[in-house]
């Protein structure tokens, strides 16, 4: 099955710590055969454009990123945004173990937040009353990273925390930071799990006697604290997965409806047509005539 190229961190990493900071120049150098191409990371990746212009396009939505915007991947999310060495900024990667530091004096509220950036998936403009600053952060991982320092990881790793915290400190207002709950934390869990398990799991009862709640109650709080219940979210997450595989690999109907576990490909079909506003096949074929200037490298 032809599907969207996944890069792997270790390919461009030479540290023992699941982290790399690259300027977009370099970035482009070592990346320059899937610049211009879908493809997606198996770890997480924020990309801030001090200087220069593009489209970011990400799970079947364009994005204009402009002079000093940050934009966060998430894995396995296909994206394409060609970079060319105009561009001045950078590149930071690091795996789920790096961003889940795991020190008790981690701010929760903090990582809430910085949870929200990523799942929102969207550009947000960097305020200049942060820049000087976050710039200054920027500079020291990269000289860290770059040279062969005694405590390299570990400076890395307390440079980074800084960088996020300026980040999220500073957002606008539509994703700022907000008082952790523990309403707020049971949806932030309930998103993580369905996240990992939506290709078994796709029952709100399912879900909430993991959290050790009722599904009535689970339903009753994600719908609180996101807009929509628990049940939305899991068949939005079914027909996200579905819309990529259509548009991102060349797999019919039967196929995706057995990789998201679905027994019955009728089945699949009603669901697909009742969530997704159109039956498969016309969006099948809309995804054929989609139209863009590079596409899938094979794996």
């Amino acid at each position: 099955m032809k599907q969207a190229s996944i890069i792997p961190l270790m390919k461009y990493n030479n540290i023992k710590c699941p982290f790399k900071i690259q300027t977009i120049r370099d970035h482009i150098a070592q990346t320059d055969e899937l610049n211009d191409s879908v493809h997606s990371h198996d770890y997480y990746e924020i990309v801030w454009i001090t200087n220069g212009k593009a489209t970011l396009s990400v799970d079947l939505q364009e994005h204009a990123i402009d002079n000093n915007m940050i934009f966060c991947l998430k894995p396995h999310q296909p994206h394409r945004f060609p970079m060319d060495t105009s561009m001045d900024g950078f590149v930071f990667s690091f795996t789920e173990k790096f961003f889940n530091l795991g020190e008790h004096e981690f701010d929760i509220s903090f990582e809430s937040s910085l949870y929200q950036l990523f799942n929102e998936c969207r550009p947000v403009a960097m305020q200049k009353t942060i820049e000087t600053e976050i710039m200054d952060v920027s500079l020291k991982m990269m000289k860290e990273y770059e040279n062969e320092y005694p405590f390299r990881a570990l400076l890395l790793k307390r440079y980074f925390r800084i960088f996020l915290i300026l980040l999220t400190r500073h957002m606008e207002e539509s994703v700022e930071r907000v008082a952790q709950t523990r309403e707020k934390e049971l949806a932030k869990r309930f998103m993580e799990l369905l996240d990992k398990n939506f290709w078994e799991e796709k029952l709100v009862s399912g879900y909430a006697t993991q959290l050790a709640v009722t599904a009535n109650y689970l339903n009753k709080i994600v719908k609180k604290i996101t807009g929509y219940s628990a049940g939305h979210h899991i068949r939005q997450r079914v027909i996200l997965e579905a819309k990529r595989m259509a548009r991102y690999s060349d797999s019919g109907l039967k196929e995706i409806a057995y990789e998201l576990g679905f027994l019955d490909s009728a089945h699949f079909s009603r669901f697909f047509k009742s969530f997704a506003g159109t039956n498969f096949t016309d969006f099948k074929k809309e995804a054929f005539n989609y139209s863009i200037s590079a596409t899938f490298n094979r794996a």
